[in-house]
């Protein structure tokens, strides 16, 4: 599945795979400065919304961003980008998208959280969590049960309530008819062989909707 390429809202500098720093006693913050930074952002500059067709161009450059060697999104096509593009969410901050993210549906009660990316002149003010909150607001407006990730940032996704797993988490016959899907992000769910370079170093998640989030 795709490499969610999203770092911690509390990573300033591009890092190599480590999840940010973890949430304080009680579910709070450890770093204060930080929280005031994501209020700030949240309040006076950053809004979420549906992404347009005139929006890929900068999806593309966010991809970009965590291409090439080490990369850690899978890489998309310009064309496959305005064929998905009614999947994207994007954070706009001052009129100017700073961030990504997607939810692919991949069957009746599953979706897949993807190519979540955040500018890195932005990274540390919260947009991460805007968009990956957004996603999942959508999933459950959807009728979705579960999402999955595919991550190299755990706690980033343990903090949205995503936890480790093992294998593919559908039925037998769900896998037999997701094989017919031509998209590589199935193939990487699903775990075939052909795409398994692409997974090294990741880690799969799943987030099961409360009856709040449906």
């Amino acid at each position: 599945m795709e490499q969610v390429a999203e770092h911690s809202p509390t990573q300033a500098v591009h890092g190599t795979g480590k999840a940010g720093q973890e949430a304080g006693p009680g579910g709070g913050s450890a770093d204060p400065e930080r929280d005031h930074r994501e209020a700030e952002a949240d309040e006076a500059t950053v809004r979420v919304r549906r992404a347009r067709t005139r929006d890929v161009r900068v999806i593309r450059r966010l991809v970009d961003t965590y291409g090439g060697a080490g990369r850690r999104l899978l890489e998309k096509a310009t064309v496959t980008l305005y064929e998905d593009v009614q999947e994207f969410w994007v954070a706009e901050q001052t009129g100017a998208v700073v961030g990504c993210g997607a939810l692919h549906v991949l069957w009746e009660d599953l979706a897949e959280i993807r190519t979540v990316a955040v500018d890195p002149g932005c990274r540390g003010l919260g947009i991460g969590n805007r968009i990956v909150s957004e996603l999942i607001r959508t999933a459950g407006e959807l009728g979705l049960r579960r999402v999955f990730c595919l991550t190299f940032e755990v706690g980033f996704f343990a903090r949205h309530g995503f936890r480790e797993i093992q294998g593919t988490p559908v039925s037998p016959e769900v896998y037999a008819e997701l094989l017919a899907s031509y998209d590589e992000g199935v193939a990487e769910f699903l775990d075939l062989e052909h795409v398994k370079p692409n997974t090294l170093g990741n880690t799969r998640m799943l987030l099961h909707l409360t009856e709040d989030q449906r």
